[in-house]
């Protein structure tokens, strides 16, 4: 069987066209991997977070009318709660990778909520990439994300 020349009534793409299309794929994807957010979100995102937890630490201790606690760590940090004459852990969460936690001159602190909400004070810094942001728990409970 001997092949048969294209006609010009036969479509088809040429390489050069093929090509060009590959090129603006791999220029679309170059965008979107760029534009990406960084592993774990930003350490902005990360500081809400753990204020979140901080708040919901403080308003369980006044709803259970039992001490709670905030435990921070180079790794990560412990929520929990006093049961019984004990601490019981409730929850641990990781930093995202390459986050740096600060607090005063060491890398480890507690901030412990009584049961009328009032705190430990304690600031907290996460670094990450060349940005920074603080939590603060003042003696009053309230906790706040400072940038």
């Amino acid at each position: 069987m001997a092949g048969r020349a294209r006609g010009r009534g036969e479509r088809g793409f040429t390489l050069v066209e093929l090509m060009a299309v590959l090129v603006i794929i791999g220029l679309v994807a170059t965008a979107v991997v760029i534009a990406l957010p960084p592993p774990g979100g930003s350490v902005a995102r990360e500081a809400e977070r753990l204020a979140a937890r901080a708040r919901a630490a403080r308003e369980a201790a006044i709803v259970e009318a039992r001490p709670g606690a905030l435990r921070i760590g180079p790794a990560g940090y412990d929520l929990s709660r006093r049961r019984d004459g004990q601490w019981e852990r409730l929850a641990h969460f990781d930093w995202a990778p390459e986050t740096r936690v600060e607090v005063g001159d060491r890398f480890e602190g507690l901030s412990r909520f009584d049961p009328a909400g009032m705190a430990d004070p304690l600031r907290i810094v996460l670094r990450r990439g060349g940005r920074a942001a603080a939590v603060e728990i003042s003696g009053d409970g309230s906790v706040r994300v400072a940038r």
